[in-house]
């Protein structure tokens, strides 16, 4: 068995100094939080080039960096399909979802849902994005904490440890304009880091890129179209992914506060379109890492150690191929890109418990001083939990089947409610709960089920197009036969003038 070369100074050196110069930014920043405008939207005043890599980087985490060359390693490249519906779904986004927001100038997207449906829904859809996040996060630490693990030998859990201790420090200090500048660091980073990896296996593979190409064509590692219930085909991908990224950037608290943190719908717009050329352009080159290394380690066989595959590929092939210094550098990249997604979930967390639970909850009124003080101690909260569902995450088998359990469960049933609110005068929360529960059950079962003469599994890409589907479609069908009351059916498309009061018709 090849052994991994020890980390060594150098490499310590240079990611010690890259978390130092991000724990910086945020004691920096600090001191401008002074209302909590400023600490959950940074005063909505950011530039929309920063917001625009900050809504790439903080979904696109180590689970991404790590997990999308592990698919094209271990299956195939169906995932570009990511970088099609980026693009096809950026422009509903900005016609169907952010007009709401804008006119209505919320802090959370549930704040719609309210006003759209009342408060109980609110509270209801609060509640699944928080259980959603958090385990989210949890995959989110835990996959640089494997990667760290692979390549220094550290133990695995104090790795996770020491990843939430870091990014709940500077998200504590800072709030979302700290969340913002640092994403832009680490975008930089790991757009940098993935280059550097495709340029070395591009010389490490004979024939370079059309070498690479050839043995993929060769093994069947390119996009597939035929339809599978065990395996990844570029179809389903499309269909899945479409769903998917309106959730992540319709509905979703993480990227939506960051569009409402520019100074117009114009801004919002321009970072809409600017994140979508971001999708197709480095989830190419991520599935392209992994063709790289399939190809480099069929021709260097005996490198590749039995058990190293999928996730952990990346970080092996990092510390195994690149010199002293230069994998320290691109371990650290994994690091920013866990943090600028770990970041922003807690901040997000932070946001909605906040301003969707202990604002409309209390009864008495707290200064703006009071509520950042309690923000940061939220945060620190927050991040605690995430540790532990870091070490749930650790038993899962692929850190992009584990994100896509928790996403496929919880933030279906978000999205079907958003849609059904704004396209339908006649939904109704009522109906929404009856269908969520049947959702959550058949999904559930969905994730669980194992074929008994394959011992196959359903394949992830159909937990959330499925819990979607099946919760907005019955969702429908239940609030044209069930007798509901009808709450604000001025908030949809069919309303030229958005009632902005919150006052609905009965």
């Amino acid at each position: 068995m090849t052994l991994l070369a020890s980390f060594g100074v150098l490499n310590y050196t240079v990611l010690v100094v890259y978390l130092v110069a991000i724990v910086t930014i945020g004691i920096v920043v600090a001191g401008s939080q002074k209302t909590t405008e400023d600490y959950f939207l940074a005063g909505r005043r950011m530039p929309w080039l920063v917001v625009a890599m900050s809504m790439f980087a903080s979904l696109t985490s180590a689970t991404s960096y790590m997990g999308v060359p592990g698919a094209s390693f271990s299956e195939n490249c169906s995932l570009i399909m990511i970088g099609a519906a980026s693009v096809l779904v950026a422009p509903l986004l900005i016609l169907l979802f952010y007009p709401f927001y804008r006119r209505l100038n919320i802090t959370t997207t549930y704040e719609y849902i309210d006003r759209r449906f009342g408060q109980s829904a609110r509270f209801a859809i609060s509640g699944l994005f928080v259980f959603t996040r958090l385990g989210w996060l949890g995959v989110v630490i835990y996959a640089p904490a494997l990667a760290i693990s692979v390549a220094t030998g550290l133990n695995l859990y104090v790795a996770i440890v020491l990843m939430g201790l870091l990014a709940v420090t500077y998200t504590v200090l800072g709030g979302l304009a700290a969340v913002l500048w640092t994403d832009v660091v680490q975008f930089l980073v790991l757009i940098g880091g993935a280059v550097w990896v495709a340029i070395s296996l591009v010389n490490g593979v004979p024939e370079g890129v059309s070498g690479i190409l050839q043995i993929a064509r060769e093994t069947d590692h390119l996009v597939r179209w035929d339809v599978s219930l065990y395996e990844m085909s570029g179809t389903v991908a499309f269909v899945a992914f479409f769903f998917t990224l309106m959730q992540d950037y319709g509905t979703d608290q993480v990227t939506v506060q960051r569009l409402m943190a520019v100074r117009s719908y114009r801004e919002m717009a321009q970072a809409t379109l600017l994140n979508s050329f971001f999708d197709v352009v480095v989830m190419s080159l991520l599935l392209f890492l992994g063709l790289g290394m399939y190809a480099y380690y069929h021709h260097h066989s005996g490198l590749l150690p039995e058990g190293i595959g999928g996730d952990k590929v990346l970080p092996f092939y990092i510390m195994q191929a690149l010199p002293n210094g230069v994998s320290g550098l691109l371990i650290t990249a994994l690091f920013a890109a866990a943090m600028s997604s770990m970041d922003s979930g807690i901040n997000s967390l932070a946001t909605v418990v906040v301003n969707d639970f202990i604002r409309p909850l209390r009864k008495q009124e707290s200064s703006e001083t009071n509520d950042v003080k309690l923000a940061r101690w939220i945060t620190v909260g927050l991040g605690g939990f995430a540790v532990g569902a870091a070490f749930y995450a650790s038993t899962i088998e692929s850190v992009l089947k584990a994100a896509s359990t928790f996403l496929g469960l919880f933030s279906g049933p978000i999205l079907a409610l958003f849609v059904l609110g704004m396209v339908t005068k006649f939904g109704s929360f009522r109906a929404w709960g009856i269908a969520t529960i049947i959702a959550v059950v058949v999904t559930y079962s969905l994730q669980s089920y194992e074929n008994p003469e394959t011992e196959q599994t359903i394949h992830w890409l159909y937990y959330f197009p499925c819990c979607f589907g099946l919760c907005f479609g019955l969702s429908f069908v239940f609030s044209l036969v069930l007798p509901c009351r009808r709450l604000n059916t001025g908030l949809t498309i069919w309303n030229k003038g958005l009632s902005l009061d919150g006052s609905g018709d009965s």
